[in-house]
């Protein structure tokens, strides 16, 4: 279990990871799918003292809303025609834990109403039981979607959302993460040696360079599949993915040029990038765009100059 990264947001993050962890109360982290939330939720629970107690994962768009209690709470022998005996839930299993819910967006109505009752007082009762519970009990949950949205759409029970929502963090995408994905590409590689026993391959100079400017819809999930399949097909001692499915990268190296050239086309391509797309999470405010990218204000407005970027492009 590592966090791997170098960048300011990310750091930002690992800062932010070490605060919660002090603190025992729900937390909520939020992320595009592949930006690694459980093992976020992972750092959380061994910084914390509940370190040497169980973190037991459970993804909620997994569970059948038919056993969804039983999933949380277990049940007492005879509860039910084929229980034949008695069988924990979850929040016994990670008792003096963590419960980690993975997709909380995909619980049904009635799972939500559950678990609402289970934060408020911390008590639950197994199908069959005749009494209550208390459970020592921490609860991270986790979504890739837009809960606020979900909860103005009726979608997502708003007194939920608030009890899950005391603690919150945004994991920020690779493509925000500037520098970062050679660095996990390299530890990828590693893991690659260590875990098949194979020769340590290198990563070419054309894919060093991709790699940065490639914008990771799947995240760092898609980047650790990638250098896995590649390491374990590709010939010889270096990786050259880079080819294969970036054009872009190709048609900005200079034929005759030199690999600084090439490498100071592709930066400059995904400095732009990258501005823009902090502009448009933030509605155009430089101050929270600037934040986010660990800069200074005054010296993100240079950047808007140098790439020709107005901020009134990106407000609403």
């Amino acid at each position: 279990m590592k966090l791997v990264g170098e960048s300011p947001v990310f750091l930002a993050v690992t800062r932010t990871l070490a605060r919660m962890a002090r603190f025992e109360i729900p937390i909520l982290i939020e992320g595009e799918t592949g930006t690694g939330k459980e093992l976020a939720a992972r750092v959380v629970h061994y910084q914390s003292e509940r370190a040497n107690r169980p973190f037991i994962p459970v993804n909620c768009g997994a569970l059948p809303e038919t056993l969804v209690e039983n999933e949380l709470f277990g049940h007492e022998r005879g509860a039910f025609t084929d229980a034949r005996e008695s069988r924990p839930g979850v929040i016994t299993l990670a008792e003096g834990g963590t419960l980690f819910l993975d997709e909380i967006e995909a619980l049904s109505a009635k799972a939500q109403v559950s678990l609402l009752r289970f934060l408020q007082d911390h008590r639950n009762r197994p199908l069959g039981a005749a009494t209550d519970r208390r459970a020592n009990v921490r609860i991270i949950a986790a979504t890739n979607q837009n809960l606020e949205r979900l909860v103005e759409r009726g979608e997502f029970r708003s007194d939920l959302f608030f009890r899950i929502k005391i603690l919150f963090l945004n994991l920020p995408p690779l493509r925000l993460r500037a520098g970062d994905a050679t660095l996990l590409a390299d530890y990828f590689l590693d893991e690659c040696t260590r875990r098949f026993q194979q020769p340590r391959k290198r990563l070419s100079p054309q894919t060093r360079i991709w790699l940065e400017s490639y914008q990771w819809p799947g995240n760092v999930r898609e980047l650790e599949n990638l250098i896995v399949r590649e390491s374990l097909m590709a010939d010889g001692t270096e990786l050259v993915c880079a080819p294969q499915v970036s054009p872009a990268v190709t048609a900005a190296a200079p034929q005759a040029g030199s690999y600084a050239a090439a490498k100071a086309a592709v930066v400059a391509d995904f400095e732009r990038r990258f501005v823009r797309d902090l502009l448009t999470r933030s509605s155009g405010n430089v101050t929270r765009a600037a934040a986010e990218a660990g800069k200074d204000r005054r010296a993100f407005g240079p950047l808007l100059k140098k790439h020709g970027l107005r901020t009134s492009e990106f407000r609403p």
